[in-house]
């Protein structure tokens, strides 16, 4: 059955909700790639992000589902470079949000389960996101991935499943309710911040060493 959870940034400038979630309407994953990874180490919270092999607990669902009811101020993005993905985050904290294509028409965001309300609600989350449905871009994680049970690219079900998921939320409409783009502009609702090479260099850095 469907559910509520609360999103909260750590230092609890920005509340919101994720409503009517469920495993039903989402791919809940564990990603390992480069780029997830240096987000985290962009962040400064590689520690509380990332799992031993360096992967990003997220759930893939329809933007329509999250609401911030507080503190939108502090709703931020970047990209890794000008063509990379846009990765949101609370600027107050740098509590990683999600991360959305480069265009709201698509109704996506992969929730970087982090921001969900305090680790006590652990089986809360686990009952309505369901377990994780694969682990991919395994060839880029810490550690040697023939130790996962992962892929190093996302299973063909999975992504079969995540489309039928999307095109149901294009037909309804979910495009029109994302909090991340502007409707009438298209644009993003925060202007993304680019890395320049220097920063990209030093976070490259910081996230090989660690």
């Amino acid at each position: 059955m469907p559910g509520n959870l609360s999103v909260r940034c750590e230092c609890g400038s920005l509340h919101g909700t994720v409503r009517a979630v469920s495993a039903d309407v989402g791919n809940r994953l564990v990603c390992y790639c480069s780029d997830c990874q240096s987000f985290a180490y962009f962040l400064e919270r590689a520690d509380t992000i990332l799992d031993a092999y360096g992967g990003s607990d997220i759930f893939q669902m329809s933007p329509a589902h999250l609401e911030i009811s507080k503190g939108r101020e502090h709703l931020a993005c970047m990209r890794l470079t000008k063509d990379g993905l846009l990765r949101w985050y609370a600027n107050c904290c740098k509590t990683p949000i999600g991360n959305t294509l480069r265009t709201g028409q698509v109704p996506f965001v992969g929730l970087i389960l982090n921001c969900l309300e305090s680790a006590s609600e652990g089986q809360s989350h686990a009952r309505l996101l369901g377990p994780i449905r694969a682990r991919v871009n395994a060839r880029q994680a810490k550690q040697k991935w023939s130790e996962l049970d992962a892929h190093d690219r996302a299973p063909a079900s999975m992504i079969l499943r995540f489309m039928r998921i999307l095109f149901a939320a294009r037909w309804r409409g979910d495009h029109k309710r994302s909090l991340f783009f502007d409707l009438q502009t298209g644009e993003p609702t925060a202007t993304p911040r680019i890395l320049s090479d220097e920063e990209l260099r030093r976070v490259e850095a910081a996230r090989d060493a660690g």
